[in-house]
């Protein structure tokens, strides 16, 4: 029996999870552009939610998937094998790192990062309470919704885990709920989903301050604002405060399937006993994705490519301005466009895409946000004048309103 064409396929049998899927069928990818089947060339300026921040198809990053998957690919699961993409992947980001991140465990994705600093937090304090965020977002699985702070997610899936207490975003009143029964405070140096909101540096000390005089363990969570989108490798670095356990993905495997959680050794001693392999993945830190993952940081470090992303964020609050934008915020190319209403951001994001071949970020659960994420590649022309058609776009959807 035939089957069908590819867009058959994805609407018979990929399961959904909207009703209104884009459906843009993607042939091909390089550098900021996408092309679909039936000719167009699209402008990704979401990187592919964070992730792709060399660009689709970055030579290096091809080359190194290529030559791993001629040696080999899944061989044992993780942490029985020393496997060099692996140990180098590891090695490299320590390297980089404050020395009290000093081992890396190697996941899937985000949400794998934080379920797992969620467990190591608690094995290592032996406590269970956490403390998380509203509007913060760790991801979709039972653990990291459960620090999800946000209702038109957990909702449908209650009740989730106990003993997680909400506090608002920069609310001092956080330091109150950080008592000494508390495993871990879990929260995004700047917020992503929650419609890319930055913690206040005095906020963020004091908070730091407060977990190290409980003893509690601080999760910062970076799976979208790490790997050089807001200037520095990690967004915690511009605040001069660091983590008990930090948690990374998105733009870590240069396009392939990767997460990964940085702490001390001391604390992830918790997975190696009472009992041993009290946390395990079979295909965390795959050794093709690691070695993508070498290649991408090599490439995003000798190139300077972080140093771009003020110069993003520069130009966008330059030109984004006048009727319909309320302000740019975010730092680097992290960045969203807050405009005045649901209505002009759906037709604007719409406009920008059937019409000028650029592909916005917007979701109905940030339904006045357009985010912006460029890939760190894009050259300063074509960067300049999408900014314009958004610009121009915003003021002909307002001014049809």
């Amino acid at each position: 029996m035939s089957q069908g064409s590819p867009r058959d396929g994805f609407f018979r049998h990929v399961a959904q999870t909207s009703d209104a899927p884009l459906g843009l069928e993607i042939t091909d990818a390089d550098g900021v552009f996408l092309r679909t089947r039936d000719g167009r060339e699209i402008i990704d300026f979401i990187s592919g939610i964070a992730v792709s921040s060399l660009g689709h198809g970055h030579p290096e990053v091809v080359r190194a998937v290529q030559e791993q998957a001629a040696r080999h690919m899944h061989v044992m699961v993780y942490g029985e094998f020393i496997q060099r993409p692996q140990s180098a992947l590891a090695a490299r980001l320590a390297s980089l790192l404050p020395d009290t991140l000093d081992r890396i465990y190697f996941v899937n994705s985000g949400t794998e990062a934080n379920e797992a600093a969620l467990k190591l937090a608690k094995k290592h304090t032996r406590r269970h309470r956490f403390v998380a965020f509203r509007n913060g977002y760790h991801g979709d699985t039972q653990g990291s919704l459960s620090v999800t702070g946000r209702d038109v997610y957990r909702t449908p899936y209650e009740p989730l885990l106990p003993d997680v207490t909400f506090c608002d975003f920069n609310d001092p009143a956080v330091k109150e709920l950080i008592t000494g029964d508390v495993a871990a405070v879990i929260l995004e140096p700047i917020q992503g989903e929650g419609g890319i909101i930055a913690s206040d540096p005095h906020w963020l000390a004091a908070v730091r301050k407060r977990c190290t005089e409980t003893g509690t363990l601080l999760i910062f969570d970076e799976i979208q604002s790490g790997f050089g989108r807001t200037g520095r490798l990690f967004a915690f670095e511009h605040y001069g405060i660091v983590p008990d356990i930090l948690t990374m993905a998105k733009a870590m495997g240069g396009g392939m399937p990767l997460g990964g959680l940085a702490s001390s050794s001391d604390i992830f001693r918790a997975f190696m006993f009472d009992p041993p392999l009290s946390h395990v993945t079979t295909f965390g830190g795959h050794p093709v994705s690691c070695a993508a993952a070498e290649a991408a940081l090599r490439v995003l470090m000798r190139d300077g490519l972080m140093e771009r992303a003020p110069e993003i964020e520069r130009k966008a609050r330059e030109i984004l301005c006048g009727k319909g934008i309320v302000e740019v915020r975010g730092r680097g190319a992290m960045l969203g466009l807050q405009l005045t209403d649901a209505e002009t951001t759906r037709k604007v994001v719409t406009h920008c895409l059937e019409k000028h071949g650029i592909l916005l970020g917007w979701t109905l659960h940030s339904n006045t946000l357009v985010r912006l994420a460029p890939p760190l590649i894009i050259d300063q022309t074509l960067l300049e004048q999408t900014l314009l058609t958004i610009r121009d776009a915003v003021s002909r959807v307002a001014e049809d309103l």
